[in-house]
């Protein structure tokens, strides 16, 4: 597993920066959406008989703009989250030995002082 995942980054490392720039020039894309159809609702709000209706929307888009935002910053992060998992279970999956190795001295120390109780009842 520690093959591929230090394949899986140094592949990667090229391609962070490019998916980096790729979802946040998508985060401003989604926000000039946004923002464009909140001017869009502004003209149409001025024009348009259902005035009370329309007033509502621009509020409701633009606060989403920030949420957006956060989202944007939250994908960023995933890719280092995910590396720093994967590493941790690495670590972990590195360390399965030795907890077998402590399993089996548990299991006869166990069994050793079940004999042992087991003799002690016994009658002679």
């Amino acid at each position: 597993m520690a093959t591929s995942s230090t394949t899986t980054t140094s592949s990667g490392a090229g391609r962070n920066g490019k998916d980096a720039s790729a979802k946040t020039v998508v985060a401003d894309q989604i926000t000039q959406s946004v923002q464009s159809t909140s001017n869009l609702l502004h003209l149409m709000l001025q024009s348009s008989p259902s005035q009370a209706k329309l007033r509502k929307l621009p509020k409701s888009l633009l606060a989403k703009t920030s949420t957006i935002k956060n989202t944007s910053l939250a994908l960023e992060q995933l890719p280092q989250i995910i590396s720093s998992l994967d590493a941790y279970m690495d670590e972990g999956l590195q360390c399965v030995p030795q907890l077998e190795t402590v399993i089996q001295l548990l299991s006869n120390i166990e069994n050793s002082k079940v004999k042992s109780l087991s003799n002690a009842q016994l009658p002679p």
